[in-house]
């Protein structure tokens, strides 16, 4: 395979990045980024999975209400509301911001501490995208039950399941929603912690079944490369069952396994964070329940933001993913994507943002598809931090998709004007 031999060459030069980047922040003071790790209260869910721990603050009520939301107007002059080039593959590739639909996610969570010490959770949350309300999760977990590993944590239910995400582009570089069980965070030395779980996809069809879909995923994470840098691995494996459609014809005729892997370094010092991504996937993408057999597909990124000053941050995001099918070539191709959000603080609650995004993709059959887009958007936030929440801002966005391998019309111009809150709580 030609472009999958390009991107075994590009791994050594991966993790010889990676291993150049690590020892930036060794010396530097350990800060956490908020856009980067778990929020330090995991009641406090924004769109990853509950993982209690035996410290873990319990509210009087021991009820919580949380979740993520946002709406707003956005007013296009041309039919093509948002921009993006056709077949790009890491998300929102040109920047979310101003260049993104209304919905939202909505979770009541009930915690319960026994009387042996053992902490409770039953957690149920519904979304609202595309003018469907849903049922996204409803799940229970426990922690503290066993003596030799007071921090791990059992679940089972329908939940949020391995979806570590990108903010510029809000792209889940790997994603496993579903309904299954298992454990987080069990203790192998060192700090080291480890989760496995299966899980499988729910059926679509709102019988509240089994999609037929499956998945044992893996994490180790909490590996420690310095004082303020670590690194998590993530290996997952996706099969099918025979589960029969209702006219008795096979839902998965031709089987196939996927397998991936990944791996994420996270540093975090006094002025900023990084972050480094790597992923392979063969036979899907970044899911391994849809699987595609002889399909194969690589993605690395680079993200951060640097804090210049208590009034400037910046945040960056450089990614390339590539994807190539033995089966079918006419779709094989690469993305490159750039993104920079530069953000000024003006007092402690207004702030002024402009992002900058770019996306081309480069099919093997010699096509071309470019996109770009700039937005300018006036913000009124609860402190004007940028990862202050809730926010009203009010935006315009100009870009262009040049989409000549895939379109007759190739060319589509957008000017948008909006208004829109965004919150997590």
């Amino acid at each position: 395979m030609k472009g999958m031999n390009v991107k075994f060459k590009l791994l050594p030069l991966a993790v010889a990045i990676a291993t150049t980047l690590a020892p930036l922040s060794l010396h530097a003071e350990d800060v956490v980024n908020p856009e980067l790790t778990q929020p330090e209260d995991p009641l406090f869910d924004r769109q990853q999975p509950i993982v209690i721990a035996p410290d873990t603050p319990i509210p009087d009520t021991g009820m919580k209400f949380t979740g993520y939301a946002r709406y707003g107007l956005h007013y296009s002059d041309s039919m093509n509301k948002y921009v993006g080039a056709d077949g790009q593959n890491a998300g929102n590739a040109v920047g979310r911001l101003g260049n993104e639909s209304n919905g939202g996610e909505f979770q009541f969570t009930k915690a319960f501490i026994s009387d042996n010490g053992a902490i409770w959770d039953v957690s149920v949350m519904l979304d609202h995208w595309s003018d469907k309300v849903g049922l996204k999760k409803f799940n229970a977990g426990v922690t503290n039950v066993f003596a030799s590993q007071p921090n791990a944590y059992l679940w089972a239910g329908r939940d949020f399941h391995q979806r570590p995400q990108q903010n510029l582009n809000d792209y889940f570089w790997m994603f496993h929603d579903g309904q299954g069980g298992g454990v987080y965070n069990l203790d192998i030395g060192g700090g080291v912690k480890f989760d496995l779980s299966a899980i499988g996809s729910t059926d679509g069809e709102g019988r509240g079944g089994d999609g037929g879909n499956y998945a044992i995923t893996t994490k180790i994470h909490g590996i420690s490369l310095g004082s303020s840098t670590q690194m998590s691995i993530l290996t997952n494996y996706g099969f099918d069952s025979d589960k029969f459609n209702d006219d008795g014809s096979k839902q998965n005729p031709d089987k196939v396994g996927a397998f991936q892997i990944g791996a994420a370094i996270d540093s975090n010092w006094s002025f900023g964070g990084t972050q480094f991504v790597i992923r392979y996937t063969d036979n899907a993408d970044a899911s391994t329940f849809w699987k595609t057999d002889g399909l194969a597909t690589f993605y690395t990124s680079f993200t951060g933001n640097v804090k210049a000053s208590d009034a400037w941050n910046t945040e960056y995001l450089l990614s390339y993913h590539a994807l190539e099918n033995d089966n079918d070539s006419a779709n094989d191709r690469m993305n490159y994507s750039a993104i920079v959000r530069p953000m000024y603080n003006w007092n402690e609650v207004h702030s002024t943002w402009l992002e900058l995004g770019t996306s081309i993709v480069d099919y093997d059959n010699g096509g071309k598809n470019t996109a770009w887009k700039a937005t300018l958007s006036q913000n009124v936030s609860i402190n004007a931090f940028w990862a202050g929440r809730p926010m009203i801002r009010f935006y315009a966005t100009v870009g262009e998709a040049d989409n000549k391998a895939t379109k007759a019309d190739p060319e589509q111009d957008t000017f948008a004007l909006g208004a829109m809150f965004e919150a997590w709580w």
